[in-house]
């Protein structure tokens, strides 16, 4: 098992590539499974998936921007937002890659001193200028312009993606072990009972956040992606026993 430091600041950036981009591959593998609808269609949306996997597009945006980590994390946060104020978005095969040049972009405006030009990261993401630039504004609609979060929930998310990341290869440092048994268990009520093709799933975030997040207050609790899913199923189950 690999151990990283407690603060996301020390961790090396190849790693919490490798960690973000697990947690994204799980929401869209989830969120694939929703049929697309015509009013859920956003201009995030691509024809078709694109050829890269998510893993080496961060990769490549890390290589060609030097993006600081905490750009990196939240995106993560970004997502939440976006869900918690457009329930109709998701973050899927055909929306991730448009989504994270859009998210890298702003929070590289917003939180960083020094960043690259429209035209760079435009480059860097496969699509055209004129293409960013209406990404960009529509992204900062949908957030609202809450740009900023404290460094704390950039540090929550941090630890819940060491904890829950699903090879289990990583701990961090002065951590038990069994940190993501709760992560494994979810994991098994899934494979034990999941979801109906016939009934898409409910849509997967990274961290649901309520309905005081969105007004600045923190909740205090935040359920992984594996316990929102593996309640989703639950919910499932019980509406079909009543059914019946």
């Amino acid at each position: 098992m690999e151990e990283l430091p407690l603060d996301f600041n020390a961790v090396p950036i190849d790693s919490l590539v490798v960690l973000i981009a697990d947690m994204l591959e799980r929401l869209m593998a989830h969120n694939d499974l929703i049929p697309l609808l015509p009013e859920s269609l956003t201009r995030f949306h691509s024809r078709s998936a694109p050829g890269i996997s998510v893993l080496e597009y961060l990769r490549r945006i890390v290589r060609f921007t030097n993006i600081e980590k905490s750009c990196l994390l939240i995106t993560l946060h970004y997502i939440d937002q976006i869900c918690s104020r457009v329930p109709l978005f998701t973050l899927s095969s055909l929306t991730c890659h448009r989504f994270i040049i859009a998210s890298i972009t702003v929070s590289s405006k917003g939180l960083c001193d020094a960043f690259c030009t429209n035209s760079l990261y435009a480059k860097v993401g496969g699509i055209s200028v004129t293409e960013l630039n209406v990404l960009e504004r529509e992204f900062l609609a949908k957030i609202d312009w809450r740009l900023m979060c404290t460094r704390e929930v950039l540090q929550e998310y941090y630890i819940n993606l060491v904890r829950t990341h699903t090879s289990g290869r990583y701990c961090l440092a002065g951590a038990p072990s069994s940190t993501s048994s709760a992560s494994s268990d979810s994991d098994q009520e899934m494979e034990e009972h999941p979801s109906r093709p016939s009934t898409p799933p409910e849509t997967a975030r990274t961290i649901l956040i309520d309905s005081g997040t969105a007004n600045g207050s923190e909740p205090s609790r935040r359920p992984t992606i594996e316990q929102n899913m593996a309640f989703a199923a639950l919910r499932q189950r019980s509406e079909d026993a009543d059914s019946v």
